[in-house]
């Protein structure tokens, strides 16, 4: 059980979303958010104060009469639940509800204490509101996937609940639970804010640590395949170009390779009087880009993905709504808190760097495939008869065609803001959608990568090199090894990539640093 206060960690986030760690709101926390509850209660008396005794957006000139103010919480939710398309997997919604429950933690919202109450038993109970993939421009925030996360809190809708979708108040029923009541404002608060990409944007954080990972480790085994020269990754080298990425990939690479028997060392062979009268050279002086380059093309990805997850971090752990309740300024402030441009470039950011990492892999692959490039495999890392047999020729065109979408799918949306809700909303961040390309993006990554290690295996058995592997690669090659054995004769590949994608996908490596 996490007790969580209103500074989340990316640990306990990782917890939560992937590992199902019950929370509970820390007492201290508690209080205040009940404390920010009756200092609004009492400063609503009196005083016109945006989507509590007005309309939404631009109908806020319009003040409510007292007798229907609880009406207007619940038309809020009820009108902007109005998505569409498919259904957010549960480890999105998860997430989004965590994001959620993290801005009513900042003490700043106003709710009464049993909304982020009733957000707590759905995440510890496995609860899951129906939330379609389409309907933020992500200001004001996520209103309309919001507003489906609300009419579940409402006993409304329908919820995903024990791999089934049922009517959110039979589920209610069925675990004791009562639906949120309207004290003043919990019908705006649920639905403004950056909450749902957020959520999303944390779940890609974590996936794309791990194709990080993956990438990092399929580059050692790439080097250990065509026996490179390992002063590529030389700590005097890589030191000089001051960027913790590039010098971060490669320290574990050298560290990784460390106990690898592959790779050469440049000045035992060609430095001093080693290479004798030789003209030229059958095994590369330098390897090709893909090969050598690793720690320059890999480090900004670590970078980015560093980045942005820490920005996500302080998003998660913002009041991210408006108007902002302030007991400790006595007032309330209306402001833009609810505008995603912050999660929107980072996950822009984001997918760029995924898809880089995807066309890395991507051209690696076409190095074990080329036996007129890599000089040491037979074509498509053949092991049968060549003209009768095909090797890995068939998934090349799946790799191939995967990474082209990942490159057409990071085109931005940071800048595509269209104006909208009567000009009300001149600019927006489209931060969702950013998020949800971002996820493509993730996924189509781990199938080219599911591809790449496959091939990996194959050229390490064409060479039959498996006992002079690092400890790292060795371990790693066994294990795919078990669910995806070495093959001679053409066999169907569509199951063996799934497999080894969802193995990647759920297998932590740690380097870097989840």
């Amino acid at each position: 059980m996490i007790s969580l206060s209103n500074n989340t960690s990316f640990e306990e986030i990782c917890r939560i979303l992937f590992e199902g760690e019950s929370v509970s709101i820390s007492d201290r926390t508690r209080n205040n958010i009940i404390g920010c509850y009756d200092f609004l209660k009492e400063f609503e008396a009196g005083n016109i104060i945006y989507g509590i005794n007005t309309g939404f957006g631009p109908m806020a000139q319009y003040r409510i009469d007292d007798k229907f103010l609880k009406d207007l919480q619940y038309n809020i939710i009820r009108s902007h639940s109005a998505g569409a398309g498919e259904p957010l997997a549960d480890i999105y919604v998860r997430g989004a509800l965590l994001a959620r429950l993290g801005t009513f933690l900042q003490a700043h919202s106003g709710v009464h204490i049993c909304l982020p109450e009733l957000l707590v038993e759905f995440l510890n109970r496995g609860i899951y509101p129906y939330i379609p993939e389409h309907g933020s421009v992500g200001a004001s925030g996520d209103l309309v996937q919001l507003a489906h996360i609300g009419l579940t809190l409402i006993g409304e809708g329908e919820v995903h609940y024990k791999g089934e979708w049922r009517k959110t108040s039979e589920v209610l029923v069925q675990e004791g639970l009562k639906p949120m009541d309207i004290h003043i404002r919990e019908g705006l608060s649920i639905t403004n804010g950056t909450s749902v990409m957020t959520g999303i944007g944390l779940v890609n954080l974590i996936y794309a640590r791990r194709l990080f990972d993956w990438s990092l480790l399929a580059s050692v085994m790439m080097n250990e395949i065509a026996a490179s020269y390992d002063d590529f990754m030389s700590e005097t080298l890589n030191s000089l170009k001051h960027h913790t990425g590039q010098i971060k990939v490669a320290e574990v690479m050298r560290k990784i390779l460390s106990t690898s028997k592959c790779t050469r060392n440049r000045e035992a062979e060609l430095y001093h009087d080693h290479i004798g009268d030789t003209k030229t050279f059958k095994h590369k002086v330098q390897p090709f880009y893909s090969l050598r380059c690793v720690p320059q093309v890999l480090g900004p990805v670590y970078d980015t993905i560093n980045y942005s997850t820490r920005t996500l971090i302080d998003e998660l752990n913002s009041a991210c709504d408006n108007p902002i309740i302030a007991p400790e300024d006595h007032t309330i402030y209306h402001g833009g808190n609810f505008h995603g441009d912050y999660v929107s470039l980072e996950m822009d950011k984001l997918k760029i760097a995924i898809t880089k990492l995807t066309m890395l892999a991507e051209r690696q692959i076409n190095y074990l495939y080329h036996d007129k490039i890599n000089e040491i495999l037979p074509p498509f890392v053949n092991m049968g008869t060549i003209g009768l047999n095909y090797g890995m020729q068939g998934v090349q065109f799946t790799a191939t065609s995967t990474t082209a979408e990942c490159q057409t799918l990071s085109n931005p949306m940071y800048v595509h803001s269209i104006p909208n809700n009567n000009d009300n909303q001149d600019i927006v961040s489209m931060g969702t959608n950013a998020a949800l390309l971002a996820r493509k993006v993730i996924e189509n990554s781990f199938q080219v990568m599911a591809i790449h290690f496959m091939s990996l295996l194959q050229a390490i058995d064409c060479l039959n090199i498996s006992d002079k592997l690092s400890e790292e690669s060795s371990a790693v090659y066994k294990e795919i090894r078990e669910f995806f054995p070495t093959f001679i004769t053409d066999t169907t590949k569509y199951e063996d990539i799934r497999r080894v994608e969802e193995y990647l996908k759920n297998k932590t490596l740690g380097y870097s640093g989840l």
